[in-house]
């Protein structure tokens, strides 16, 4: 339990500071997506969250509108519905930011699983599905190792399958590995390592 308060209010504290913080930067974005093609800033999409609660995820708009209803659920470098503004957003991972709401409200760790859209968690094993114990977050191990996965899937023939066979439970693994030791420093080196890629920490030390 005190683990868990002591979770809530790291990420409660740091959610806030950085949407501050970054107030300006998220407004600079979203002008800067919403004049690039007139299109919504945001994209909101449900995911599965903690016990298998449906939530919205935020992101900047980084794909042409509707993109979802033309394509697949994973995207791959190249793939055509991503605009200009959004190959720069997911490269940097700024995309991501607004996941900071996310987080202040509740629904999401700064630290934890990444959300997946319910067709794919359907599919887990219930192995698998202790992974939803975990309030999913902003980032975790799996980003880390998986950090170039769209050029990672862009030589694969059939995306999705390999998405689902290879990527998910690889990404569930490391994920239920985080879980057996987890800790706010843990979360703060993670945390260190997306923020900078360089830095000379290595992912083997925050496992």
């Amino acid at each position: 339990m005190r683990a868990n308060f002591l979770k809530r209010f790291y990420d409660l504290l740091f959610s806030f500071l950085g949407l501050m913080v970054l107030s300006p930067l998220l407004v600079l974005i979203g002008v800067v997506v919403k004049v690039s093609d007139g299109g919504p800033v945001f994209f909101r999409q449900p995911r599965v969250g903690f016990h298998g609660e449906i939530f919205r995820i935020w992101k900047f708009r980084t794909m042409i509108v509707n993109a979802e209803r033309i394509g697949l659920s994973v995207t791959r470098n190249g793939d055509p519905r991503i605009t200009m503004v959004g190959r720069f957003l997911r490269k940097t991972k700024m995309d991501e930011l607004p996941q900071l709401w996310n987080v202040f409200k509740g629904e999401m760790s700064l630290v934890g699983p990444r959300p997946e859209v319910s067709k794919y968690v359907d599919r887990y094993t219930s192995e698998q599905r202790k992974v939803l114990a975990l309030k999913p977050g902003i980032t975790d191990l799996a980003t880390l190792e998986f950090r170039n996965e769209e050029e990672l899937l862009k030589s694969v023939e059939d995306v999705e399958s390999f998405y689902l066979s290879y990527c998910v439970p690889r990404k569930i693994e490391l994920n239920l590995q985080y879980a057996r030791k987890a800790n706010l420093w843990q979360d703060s080196k993670i945390i260190l390592q997306t923020l900078l890629p360089r830095t000379s920490a290595k992912i083997s030390e925050a496992r």
